[in-house]
């Protein structure tokens, strides 16, 4: 009998769906750089697939296929269908404003006049013009590498889809190698318009269930773990999808941070936090048993059939009170990220095309996003760190 994969159903058809959704602009290679697995098994499950009958639900319409035409054709950080020009692009140009210094006014018409006759109308001392001209190399210098480092945080700003503020910019180009000042990059951000994505108002999905006997609160807003696998949070969100909506429940291990588990659908019964600890423990080896699973007192993660799902592995269920979202903050933030970096701006018109792109900014958030708890690392990289070197200290 063959070793049980580490990758659920639902993670397979969503690399295959994001493989087919580049229509051969991208390779296996890129694809499976992206969501973090080996080229030959993107290649195998994509084999796998076309293998395979279509189904209604792997088929995919002409308004879904137009739909992400126009995802692919949208810049980054902006809508499908809307005309919104790049950050940095050519439309808006600098005209031929005033300008009011007195150095500047001095050699401008320095010829016409003499410097001298200039600055005494000017009240200003000649050595102080000479001085400034003098500094006129450096100045165009530090100009022209005011315009790089402009251009190298656009660059970070629109890979991450606009989602990044200061500090991960920062970060990220201290990872690439470039030393700069964290308050340099805020100035040259505010002066151009680079702003990072901000939170909206969200909805409240925990319905709780005040029949099922709660399980206690093992956790008790401490949201530290010393070791993978030993303390796992978990919660649900919903997704607008054009007039509907689309729930996502997550699995996130306390000590790194990552999403180890998470299921998307159009319900939010207790088939959607089941599937959601299924992949969670698929991806941990199926080998969990004794790890803590902290949630809310919602009504899925009261019932029986979860109770009986977690004994299977041998989770050990923990819940907070009820109405607090202090007592699964980890949780409440993870969504709070990915509804401010992925969903301002954009409305999607189809369940496949909103899969996508959460499935695309998942990939992303553990294997590439810096997280500020983890000294801006990844979750991923965190965890490949050796476990003597983790001496972060982590909090909600």
């Amino acid at each position: 009998m063959g070793r049980p994969s580490r990758y659920s159903d639902e993670f397979r058809r969503d690399a295959v769906a994001l493989y087919r959704a580049s229509e051969g602009r991208h390779t296996f290679a890129a694809v499976a750089r992206e969501i973090g697995v080996n080229h030959e098994t993107l290649r195998n499950w994509v084999r796998a697939a076309d293998a395979e009958p279509a189904s209604a639900e792997q088929a995919l319409n002409a308004d879904e296929r137009s739909d992400l035409a126009r995802l692919r054709k949208a810049e980054p950080g902006v809508a499908g269908r809307k005309g919104d020009p790049a950050p940095g692009s050519g439309l808006f140009r600098t005209g031929d404003e005033v300008r009011a210094r007195r150095w500047d006014f001095i050699s401008t018409h320095a010829a016409e006049f003499g410097i001298q006759r200039l600055c005494e109308v000017l009240g200003v001392a000649r050595s102080g013009y000479y001085a400034w001209r003098a500094g006129a190399r450096a100045r165009a210098d530090r100009a022209a590498a005011e315009a790089a480092l402009v251009r190298e945080i656009r660059a970070v700003h629109q890979e991450t889809r606009g989602a990044c503020g200061v500090p991960r910019v920062h970060a990220e180009l201290r990872a690439q190698g470039r030393v700069v000042n964290r308050k340099r990059i805020a100035r040259l951000m505010r002066e151009h318009g680079i702003i990072g994505r901000h939170l909206s108002k969200r909805c409240r999905t925990t319905i709780p269930d005040m029949t099922a006997p709660p399980a206690p609160d093992l956790i008790g807003r401490d949201f530290t773990a010393p070791a993978p696998d030993t303390r796992w949070v978990g919660d649900i969100t919903y997704l607008p999808i054009g007039g509907s909506w689309m729930y996502l429940a997550t699995v996130i291990d306390l000590h790194s941070r990552r999403l180890v588990g998470w299921s998307l659908a159009d319900h939010m019964r207790t088939g959607l936090v089941a599937d959601a600890l299924e992949a969670a423990v698929a991806a941990r080896g199926g080998r969990v048993c004794g790890v803590i699973f902290h949630s809310d007192r919602g009504s899925q993660y009261g019932s029986a059939e979860f109770a009986r799902l977690c004994r299977r592995h041998g989770v050990r269920r923990s819940m907070g009170k009820v109405g607090s979202s202090y007592d699964n903050a980890v949780a409440e933030s993870f969504f709070a990220s990915l509804k401010r970096e992925l969903m301002p701006g954009v409305r999607w018109a189809s369940r496949h095309q909103a899969r996508l792109e959460v499935f695309r900014w998942i990939s992303f958030y553990n294997l590439r996003r810096r997280h500020s708890t983890l000294g801006y690392l990844s979750p991923i990289q965190f965890e490949q760190q050796p476990a003597a070197t983790r001496k972060i200290t982590l909090a909600a």
